[in-house]
């Protein structure tokens, strides 16, 4: 098997959203396709790996926000199956909700940042329950129910490697900071914790993160991440049961989270350039919405 990681250079910035073309047994499969907006990007970086786009004839989603699957439904509508969660295949086939709820967030900004999300071909859509294998050349890879995230997300299973969406969280150029992806309306650290125990249990050799690229030190990013999942929670729940407005919880958060990314070793530069691939108000905004909804 070889994995081949390929940088999207979303918004023309490089390491942040990666897609990973995957290669056994003269077949060729794709984990994560990013956005609409990176879809030429990521067609040359195929070719550029020496592989023809009409050769991928599977593509696997670990879940549907646009940064990860925004480009499935052209990959189904040239011919490939699309392997995701079962709660995620009717936004595949008709993703005009998703699309209408995205613009109503991201206004004149949607379509430069995320691109032309197309329809898949429903019978070019397959939903995979959890645990459930689709073999691949010499290899399977096995879908993992991984919520808290999302709850239609999947982490994608290669014996001792980890295909982890955002379910491990974003970690850029090797830093020590991990940035917890907690983006509304799903955010949830209970199922979120369980979900990454359960990623430790399995001692993988390695992760290939979304946000971004690979990472070896699975022993001592899992447990930490793991901690960053509660103390965001913890903190952004004391600020609830204080009362504090939206606009002050959003600015805590952000204050916070750069004070531990400047504690870590992150340099300004990279520190907005991981705001503009998980941005701190909007992960402010989703532990606040599971705040708001009870425990």
């Amino acid at each position: 098997m070889r994995i081949h990681t390929l940088d999207l250079h979303f918004q023309g910035i490089p390491g942040l959203i990666a897609s990973y073309l995957v290669e056994s047994g003269g077949e060729f499969a794709l984990i994560e396709t990013g956005p609409g907006s990176t879809l030429q990007t990521l067609r040359e970086s195929i070719r550029a790996a020496g592989v023809d786009e009409s050769a991928i004839k599977k593509v696997f989603v670990t879940h549907i926000h646009l940064d990860h699957a925004g480009a499935a439904g052209w990959f189904a509508q040239n011919g490939a199956t699309i392997y995701c969660h079962p709660n995620a295949g009717r936004h595949l086939i008709d993703p005009s909700k998703l699309i209408s709820s995205a613009r109503m967030v991201y206004g004149d900004q949607m379509d430069s940042l995320w691109g032309e999300m197309l329809s898949a071909p429903a019978e070019r859509v397959i939903a995979l329950q959890d645990n459930e294998g689709v073999n691949f050349g010499d290899i399977e890879i096995t879908a993992w129910d991984t919520p808290g995230h999302a709850r239609h997300h999947h982490a994608f299973v290669i014996g001792d490697v980890c295909f982890t969406g955002d379910v491990a969280g974003m970690r850029l150029e090797g830093s020590s900071y991990l940035s917890v992806t907690a983006a509304p309306p799903q955010f949830d650290p209970i199922a979120y914790v369980q979900s990454v125990d359960r990623l430790i249990a399995a001692n993988f050799k390695t992760l290939y993160l979304t946000h971004f690229g690979s990472v070896s030190d699975v022993a001592w990013h899992l447990p930490t991440y793991r901690q960053r999942i509660i103390d965001v929670d913890e903190r952004v729940a004391a600020g609830f049961r204080e009362g504090i407005s939206i606009e002050e919880n959003r600015r805590r958060y952000a204050a916070a989270e750069h004070q531990i990314a400047k504690q870590a070793g992150v340099s300004e530069e990279l520190w907005l350039k991981g705001e503009g691939a998980n941005v701190t108000a909007m992960c402010a905004d989703g532990v606040r919405l599971f705040c708001e909804k009870g425990r």
